[in-house]
């Protein structure tokens, strides 16, 4: 059986299509933004900035969640695409009249956060809805190839449209990009729904995806780790276009290495197309010490091809692991409360992100980039090889054990 016939299923292909046109112009966006601040203010303006996209992703993450499991996912999603595509679009327009101020580019990303945080608790949910469940690692393969694509396209163009005819013109790509992924999505049919329509309280179900997400260790461990992994990343994202400005040739360059890290994740996407691991978070971890890479390669200053190579290597470590930490997630949790794990895992994941990106530039300000991309880099390196001391991540199988397997029939069957 061919690795993509899941895209002969009709409801997955949709949903792939509207990804993958999306992602280009989400990759778009940060190489777009970071040199738009750039020629309005400095370093701490675009740390402003950047946080202000996830501060409403990690307030109203949860939220998000509970919606997933009680609406339809599909509308969801659609209504999450209209209102990003229409700020990105109002953004674009500023920029091009040359009116934008920095006050302007906070106020919109907070829109764009607080959109994203409604949309991003739905995807896994959608993922196992819309593929057959023994085509999950495919589907999520194909879905890391669609963002990893995007990783490759979206900041080349962007460098390329900065350059030439500058940032508003990328950000006007962007929101185009929404308003078709909305149209793929709404092609979906009706009868996408969760498995399952609650009655009681938002606080009720809040409270019940606490009790899933504490009491798997496997999970809160991963996304502990990862809140902190994100916040040490604004190291790279908030220093490297600065960097790059300053020290490579400005948007071009930091397009070519921002695109090399899509080209490995599409490799690594392509590599877990096949891979079938035994135990598949260990194997998630050891990619996961390549993404340290990108970070340690800036701070030792090394040439753009030197830099792009690293990259390459960090994009290939977390596709791998995203790919089959999301197949692990989702063949391991009940689907009627898959959105709300995935909120916490994302308000978790994300919870130290802002921080990250208002610390870093001004502790960079006083020390020096250099020094702060080691301590970022070398501390993302010991995560890793920390979480693989845990018995439950090391020895996570592949398939779920046979009765926790039965007890959740029972309880959906039940539902």
């Amino acid at each position: 059986m061919s690795k993509l016939d899941v895209l002969r299923v009709r409801d997955f292909r949709l949903f792939f299509l509207g990804s993958l046109t999306s992602v280009v112009g989400d990759f778009m966006a940060p190489v777009a933004l970071a040199f738009a601040v750039l020629d309005i203010g400095g370093a701490e303006d675009l740390g402003l900035v950047l946080a202000a996209r996830v501060l409403p992703l990690v307030a109203f993450m949860l939220l998000g969640g509970v919606l997933a499991d009680r609406l339809p996912r599909r509308l969801v999603m659609v209504w999450s695409d209209l209102v990003r595509g229409a700020g990105q679009g109002l953004l674009a327009v500023l920029l091009l009249t040359g009116t934008a101020d920095i006050w302007h580019l906070v106020a919109l990303q907070v829109v764009h956060g607080t959109a994203s945080a409604l949309f991003m608790p739905t995807i896994s949910g959608l993922v196992r809805q819309t593929a057959p469940a023994d085509r999950l690692q495919e589907a999520n393969s194909l879905c890391s190839l669609a963002r990893a694509g995007g990783n490759v396209a979206g900041p080349a163009l962007a460098g390329v449209l900065v350059a030439t005819v500058g940032s508003g013109w990328a950000i006007a790509v962007d929101a185009a990009t929404f308003a078709v992924s909305a149209y793929f999505l709404w092609l979906l049919p009706k009868s996408v729904m969760p498995p399952k329509l609650t009655v009681h309280s938002m606080l009720t179900d809040l409270r019940e995806g606490w009790r899933e997400f504490t009491g798997r260790r496997w999970i809160w461990a991963i996304v502990g780790a990862a809140s902190l992994a994100n916040a040490l990343q604004a190291a790279y994202s908030v220093l490297g276009p600065v960097m790059a400005d300053k020290r490579l040739g400005g948007a071009t360059a930091w397009g070519v290495i921002v695109s090399c890290y899509g080209v490995g994740a599409c490799v690594g996407g392509l590599a877990t197309l096949w891979l079938r691991a035994r135990f598949p978070l260990r194997t998630a971890l050891y990619a996961d010490l390549l993404c340290s890479l990108p970070i340690l390669a800036l701070a030792l200053q090394l040439a753009t091809p030197s830099l792009a190579v690293a990259a390459c290597l960090g994009g290939f470590g977390l596709m791998v692991f995203n790919t089959l930490w999301e197949t692990t997630l989702q063949s391991n949790v009940p689907g009627d409360r898959l959105s709300r794990i995935s909120a916490y895992e994302w308000l978790g994941s994300m919870a130290c992100q802002p921080l990250g990106m208002v610390l870093v530039p001004i502790v960079a300000t006083r020390a020096g980039p250099e020094p702060v991309l080691y301590a970022c880099g070398l501390a993302m390196l010991g995560m890793s090889v920390s979480l693989l001391l845990l018995p439950d991540i090391r020895r996570l199988p592949a398939t779920k054990p046979a009765h926790e397997r039965g007890h959740d029939v029972a309880e959906e069957t039940a539902s």
